[in-house]
């Protein structure tokens, strides 16, 4: 039987196989990623932070890089999102390494690592919800996690924070918001992670700024939401509070008010705190910043950016004795999202510093 057909391509074959085995001798030999000696943030302003994203970002030296920028802005805080999805991917096993390469260079950068802890895997929620979704019955379930967490990072990570924006419904999993429902969850996660970890702070809160009424479908006011968590008896069951302080358009300065959504609304959440007798609790900002996007409505101009995220990290420290750290949304994105979430970041995916990046480094040194 003639095989003409084969015959010519098999030389082609050959030469493609040559190739292949040619790339494979010819790659450069693989180098591990050092951490390097230890480093130390020099700053004039110890309470600047800036919540870093890595994760999604799966790269180590582009891992460490981010951290080491982050040192060299001068911000000694640095929040960071550990998923349990990603880590407990089936019931009590756990997949450490992404978070170790994180707190590893984290640590070696000199940095104060603040994790946020959630995001819930497949096994522990029902079919067909999103993974913002808790229901009570699991709450054991993440209770266990956390205290792995807190006691694997002993020494390392001392700072984690409990949920984020459970006052929203998309971080309620699409269902209607409920204060007394997160209290049972810290109720559940805060003496599992003490017995883990009796040095760790256990942060509750991280809500969203909003002016949404009872009853909305998209959430509540941060300000109810608090009170009504107090009302529901969460005092013994952290032991600060994160914050999110978006300023939108107005400047740090601006005064706080019930009705507008700034900055300095972080001191109305503080008021709640001292009337119901935690005034001994320190309050972390966790998510706060600007945004300079040319069409956004909610964005302002790119010196404005730069202006008010110096003032506002100068505001804290002159101002809120009781504030720990001031985190900025967001350093960097793994990649661009094309869209105005973009004007958020102070580095561009490929490293590049932004403005913003610079002033902030000169105001710290």
């Amino acid at each position: 039987m003639r095989r003409p057909a084969l015959s010519r391509t098999w030389p082609w074959a050959l030469r493609l196989l040559l190739a292949l085995f040619l790339l494979w001798a010819l790659r450069p030999p693989f180098v591990p990623l050092l951490v390097g000696p230890p480093q130390q943030v020099v700053t004039r302003n110890p309470l600047v932070g800036v919540h870093t994203r890595l994760t999604d970002e799966v790269e180590a030296w582009k891992i460490q890089l981010t951290l080491q920028m982050v040192r060299e802005m001068g911000a000694p805080w640095t929040i960071e999102f550990f998923p349990w999805a990603y880590i407990e991917r089936r019931p009590g096993q756990y997949d450490w390494a992404h978070s170790d390469l994180v707190v590893e260079h984290a640590c070696a950068q000199g940095l104060t690592v603040i994790a946020r802890l959630g995001w819930v895997p497949d096994w522990a929620r029902p079919p067909e919800t999103t993974p913002t979704t808790l229901e009570a019955g699991r709450y054991g379930d993440f209770a266990a996690f956390v205290a792995a967490f807190v006691a694997r990072y002993q020494g390392q990570v001392r700072h984690v924070i409990v949920w984020n924006e459970p006052n929203l419904s998309f971080e309620w999993g699409y269902r209607p918001v409920d204060p007394a429902g997160y209290v049972e969850m810290l109720r559940a996660v805060y003496p599992a992670a003490h017995t883990a970890n009796p040095d760790v702070v256990v942060l509750a809160g991280a809500l969203a700024p909003t002016l949404e009424p009872p009853g909305s479908a998209a959430g509540l006011n941060d300000l109810l939401y608090l009170e009504a968590m107090y009302e529901a008896g969460a005092a013994p069951y952290f032991d600060a509070l994160a914050a999110h302080a978006y300023g939108l358009g107005f400047p740090p300065q601006a005064a706080p008010a019930a009705d507008a959504i700034n900055f300095r609304r972080t001191e109305l959440l503080r008021e709640i705190m001292v009337a119901y007798g935690d005034a001994d609790k320190a309050v972390y900002v966790t998510e706060a910043g600007w945004n300079d996007h040319p069409r956004w409505v909610r964005a302002v101009r790119p010196a404005q950016r730069v202006a008010y995220t110096v003032d506002a990290y100068e505001w804290a420290r002159q101002h809120w004795p009781w504030c720990q750290a001031v985190a900025m949304w967001a350093f960097r994105y793994p990649a661009p999202l094309h869209n105005y979430q973009d004007y958020y970041t102070f580095v561009t995916d490929d490293f590049r510093p932004k403005a913003i990046y610079l002033a902030v480094q000169e105001y710290t040194r």
